[in-house]
């Protein structure tokens, strides 16, 4: 703690410097951290009832030389030491009493223990041992020490409960020492010496106790005093044992464990169900021991099912004395169920996969016959009895994963986690799904890897997790033994869906399991079976296998690739019908959810299903922001496709080249839509071929003209007729017609919000918020901009959204709202980075450029400038729109007349792109003014 008075008044890590008055103005300040303490109380508790004359500047003088140090305040009434409650020694001390005593109450004994045992561990000496000539010290003295006698009785009954011995015999006589008239004291010290099995002692304290009280009071022992004797007399005072191996490491918390503690208080059969590795054992000892009652281990792995019964008695310390069968017979079930059947007791059954009938049976025999029992199972799959309350135990969460690996590499390696090494151990943690076992064999490895080397071969689990405590059983030795002791009690069937199964990524729903894994009417019931198992996990909807898992599957034999990515085309299909119409948002959720699976269809589908893929998922690929996944996998597809169009998928093999990047457009999105008599099977085509195109090249004369033409060659598609409508718009604007870019712009969000299309909405109504920007209608642009955005949001498009934000931020600058602008271009920059969008990047970059120069800062402009310029890609017409633009900013910010020449004849000879008409005029002017 950095502020103490359980000892020596601390300071920081010291004891604290100065006279005795400041330590004492500190120790009472720190008495009432965090609240003020009126200055006249202040000096009665420092001087008494007769202060000096000088009390106050005494007073104000300590407390100058005390802030030197601490924190301390004034508020016109008294004195406030501002530090939180939990930095002072004391205040955490009686917070963690109070919760130790309040779970002491209601019987959590071990966390009793620990938060006693921690605020006991707070006290450094004697309370406020420094300062006890101030006349506030001695009753505060008095009152903490009681405090602290209460907190160490209150720790040795709740250790006594968790693990019951006469350790605490040599505390409990100093206590009573001390205050020997404490009769509950005297209870505690009976109780530990019969516990540890010295009833002769505990009745000869119970003898002493009776004499003091006696000599000292004129009283009788008290009704628990008695109570403590009597209960010894008879052979049954103390806790109640337990047969609970000690255990030679320490406990990582996990959600599990209370979880099953509660299920514990009101069903009387729980069964921990996870797959191999995931620590149910340790959490059983953990639940066990943090049970009120009597509580027995049984380890059933390694025994036959005729064995349960005897395992379970020996474990009970009833074993056969004389030299008859031992056999699991009537006779042995009998001794048992008469032994258990007036006793409280759990009994914990671990490791019940193997025999689960037997272990079933037993269970069910005993739960009817002794009703003072309760059962606590381990296993990988559930009993099955009724009345059975299950809580499935999964790897542990990132957090306590890396607790548990740091805490097992400090006892193999010396290990001490840095925050250098963090990462690579939450990488680690993430590889091998947080199973405990895991961790702890990868932890067994560090003293010959380091952990950034660790981390990077973890993803070989089953070669580098091979070696483990050698005192294990086998099967928890190697990672491969765990999975494999799992995967040999299977049926056949469900090793062939377990292997097959290894083909989804991220997990699959009913239906495509059904589809791919190929069992037919079957699958339902053996999926059931692999979920029982804990080999596949049920997450609402949805089915998942662990990695470690799936390595050790996938294994075993090949799964259907094919039949994989059949079925996620046909969902790609459905789903991008459903894009343009009202369900837009449930099929965004839908294909989101099997995300990995589509893409990695992509990879290994047959070229032909891949491209088809590539072209359906088009449209949600821009929707979602995916540019640098879709980018990345048309290009992959692109390597194994070839140069040309394979016969009959021309559109296909366009979409793919399209979604590539500006390398692969070339020409074919121009010569695509010069050719286009109708419309495109694969509607978004449209789009990308457009953004990449550019406007045709054609008159204001002839511009009705072309988009006429065009709109009759896509009539019967809606949804392409209001997209044309779009494009149209644009081009009315870059070419100074605002009048007819409104019509367009109004005759699209019509026709997109006849269809209850969300994205096309969106466009309309951007596009009509920029044209009341360019006409310098800002208070126009504020609906549709907002409308726009909310529509953006709604269908999480990270692009547009970029885009929006990245035009908004221009209204901002020019409205005289430069803060609000540069958060827009800032956020702008940041999604478009994140979902890959470069020359979103390098416009928004543009605005912060452009908002230096409307503050007179040339300098920032230009350097804004040139990194817009280096990052913005080119290709297509957009992007080049945006390097003309950054042309015009970098003349416009160069000092040197030579420089800014150089860079507007780069503009007036390029002219290309959106806005090209505008900017070309800009910087031939400045040319004129050189």
């Amino acid at each position: 703690m950095p502020y103490g008075v359980l000892g020596p008044t601390l300071a920081g890590p010291a004891v604290a410097a100065g006279g005795a008055r400041v330590r004492a103005l500190l120790a009472r300040l720190l008495l009432d951290a965090g609240r003020v303490v009126p200055l006249p109380r202040l000096i009665d508790d420092l001087y008494g009832e007769n202060p000096p004359a000088g009390a106050v500047n005494a007073v104000q003088s300590s407390v100058s030389r005390l802030r030197r140090e601490v924190p301390i305040s004034y508020d016109g009434s008294g004195y406030r030491l501002d530090v939180g409650p939990d930095e002072v020694d004391v205040h955490r001390f009686t917070r963690l009493a109070a919760d130790g005593r309040s779970a002491l109450r209601t019987g959590d004994f071990a966390a009793a223990a620990s938060l006693l045992t921690e605020a006991l561990a707070l006290w450094r000496g004697e309370a406020l041992a420094d300062v006890r000539s101030a006349p506030f010290a001695v009753v505060a003295a008095d009152r903490l020490e009681e405090q602290r006698r209460q907190a160490a009785e209150d720790r040795i009954e709740a250790e006594l409960h968790v693990r019951p011995s006469a350790d605490a015999e040599g505390e409990l006589r100093t206590l009573l020492a001390l205050a020997p008239l404490r009769e509950h004291t005297w209870a505690l010290l009976m109780r530990a010496l019969a516990a540890g099995g010295r009833p002769a002692e505990a009745l000869a304290a119970f003898e002493e106790a009776r004499r003091v009280l006696a000599e000292s009071l004129g009283v009788d022992p008290s009704p628990e005093l008695q109570a403590v004797h009597t209960g010894i007399l008879r052979g049954d005072a103390g806790p109640a044992r337990r047969r609970l191996p000690a255990q030679l490491t320490s406990f990582v918390s996990r959600p599990e464990l209370d979880r099953a503690r509660e299920a514990l208080r009101t069903a009387r059969l729980v069964t921990l169900v996870g797959p191999g590795g995931a620590g149910k054992t340790r959490l059983s000892l953990e639940v066990a021991g943090r049970h009120p009652g009597e509580a027995c281990l049984v380890e059933l792995a390694g025994i036959g099912p005729d064995d349960v019964a005897r395992s379970v008695l020996d474990a009970l310390g009833l074993r056969d004395t004389g030299l008859r069968d031992r056999s699991a017979g009537p006779d042995t079930l009998d001794r048992l169920l008469a032994a258990l059947s007036t006793r409280e007791l759990l009994l914990v059954l671990d490791n019940c996969e193997h025999l689960l009938g037997a272990a079933a049976a037993l269970a069910g025999r005993l739960l009817v016959a002794c009703p003072g029992l309760r059962v606590l199972a381990t296993s990988r799959e559930p009993l099955g009895v009724t009345g059975e309350v299950r809580v499935p135990v999964a790897g542990l969460p990132i957090e306590a994963g890396v607790r548990l690996f740091a805490e097992r590499g400090a006892s193999a390696a010396g290990f001490a986690l840095t925050a250098a090494d963090e990462a690579a151990v939450r990488q680690i943690v993430r590889t091998l799904d947080g199973l405990p076992l895991a961790l702890e064999l990868a932890a067994a490895r560090l003293p010959v890897l380091p952990v950034d080397e660790l981390a990077r071969r973890v993803g070989d689990r089953f070669r580098v997790l091979s070696r483990g405590s050698s005192t294990a059983e086998s099967r928890h030795q190697t990672l491969w033994n765990l999975v494999a002791w799992s995967w040999d009690l299977l049926t056949p069937g469900e090793q062939s869906l377990a292997r097959d199964f290894t083909v989804f990524r991220g997990g699959a729903g009913l239906d495509a399991i059904e589809q791919v894994c190929g069992l037919g009417a079957e699958t339902l019931d053996v999926l059931d079976g692999l979920v029982s198992k804990s080999l596949i996990e049920r997450d609402g909807s949805r089915y998942r296998m662990l990695s470690t898992i799936r390595a050790f599957c996938a294994a075993q034999g090949p799964a259907s690739a094919d039949r994989h990515a059949s079925y996620f085309l046909q969902l790609a299909r459905t789903a991008d019908a459903h894009l343009r119409g009202p369900d837009q948002l449930i099929w965004l959720d839908r294909l989101d959810a099997d995300r990995d699976n589509l893409h990695a269809a992509v990879r290994h589908g047959s070229g032909e299903v891949a491209l088809r893929l590539v072209a359906a998922l088009s449209f949600y690929w821009w929707l979602r922001g995916a540019r640098g996944e879709a980018a990345a996998l048309a290009g992959e597809l692109l390597g194994r496709v070839g140069p040309s169009a394979p016969p009959g998928l021309a559109e296909e093999y366009l979409l793919c080249r399209l979604n590539a990047g500006p390398s692969q457009r070339d020409e074919h999105p121009a010569r695509y839509l010069q050719t286009l008599d109708r419309p495109p099977a694969q509607p978004f085509l449209l789009y990308l071929s457009a953004f990449a195109a550019g406007p045709p090249e054609s008159t204001d004369d002839d511009l009705m003209e072309v988009q006429e033409s065009l709109r009759a060659r896509l009539r019967g598609s809606p949804w392409c007729e209001a997209l044309a409508s779009v494009g149209s718009a644009w081009i009315g604007l870059f070419r100074g017609d605002p009048a007819w870019a409104e019509r367009e712009f109004a005759l699209a969000l019509v026709s997109f919000q006849a269809l209850g299309e969300r994205w096309g909405m969106m466009l309309a109504q951007s596009g009509l918020a920029e044209l009341a920007i360019a006409r310098g209608d800002r208070q126009a642009a504020r609906s549709p901009m907002d409308e726009a955005l909310r529509l953006a949001a709604e269908l999480h498009s990270d692009v547009d959204l970029a885009e929006m934000l990245r035009t908004r931020g221009d209204a901002r600058m020019l409205g005289g709202d430069p803060d609000g602008a540069a958060a827009d271009f800032t956020e702008s920059m940041a999604l478009a980075t994140a979902c890959g969008a470069p020359e979103v990047v390098a416009s928004s970059r543009l605005g912060l450029a452009r908002l230096a120069l409307h503050q007179g800062d040339r300098a920032e402009a230009l350097e804004l400038a040139r990194i817009a310029l280096a990052e913005c890609p080119s290709g297509w017409y957009t992007a080049d729109g945006v390097r003309l633009s950054i042309k015009l900013v970098l003349g416009q910010a160069a000092a040197d007349p030579q420089e800014a020449a150089h860079w507007y004849r780069q503009v007036v000879e390029e002219a290309s792109g959106p806005d090209a008409i505008n900017v070309v005029a800009a910087a031939r002017a400045a040319l004129e003014s050189l």
